[in-house]
C-alpha cells in the first residue's frame, strides 16, 4: 500500500449542501426550540388543554422532497416522539412552507389539533 493513498479518497466527493435559510419567525404565545440542522423554524406550543406540541419546519430537499412541516407531541420536555408524528405537511417552496408552519401554531393555539390529524385545515 501506498504512503500517499487516503482511506476513501476512491469514493465519490459529495457536492457541500448549504444549510438552508433559518428563519427568525416570531409567533405570539409560542416558544422558539433550538433548531436542528436542516430546520427553518421550529416552536414548541400549548394547546388550551395543556397539552404540548413541536411544529418543525425543515428543508428535506437533499432526498428529493420538498419542504416538510411536521407536528409532534411533546412529551418530558423536549422528548418528542418522532414516530409518533401527528401530521406532515410538504410546500413547494420556503414562503409556503413557512406559511404552513405560522398556520399550524395558530391551529393548535386554538385547540383544534383534530383538525390537523384529520386533515382539515385551511
Amino acid at each position: 500500500m501506498s504512503q500517499h493513498n487516503i482511506i476513501g479518497e476512491d469514493l465519490p466527493k459529495l457536492a457541500l449542501t448549504p444549510i438552508p435559510a433559518r428563519r427568525d419567525i416570531e409567533i405570539p404565545n409560542a416558544l422558539p426550540v433550538i433548531l436542528q440542522t436542516l430546520d427553518i423554524a421550529r416552536h414548541a406550543v400549548i394547546a388550551p388543554n395543556g397539552k404540548r406540541y413541536v411544529v418543525a419546519t425543515y428543508d428535506d430537499s437533499l432526498l428529493g422532497h420538498d419542504f416538510i412541516t411536521a407536528i409532534y407531541p411533546q412529551q418530558s420536555e423536549y422528548l418528542t416522539l418522532v414516530r409518533l408524528t401527528i401530521r406532515e405537511f410538504t410546500s413547494p417552496s420556503i414562503d409556503q412552507a413557512i406559511q404552513r408552519h405560522v398556520t399550524s401554531v395558530q391551529i393548535i393555539q386554538q385547540g383544534r389539533v383534530d383538525e390537523l390529524r384529520e386533515g382539515a385545515t385551511k
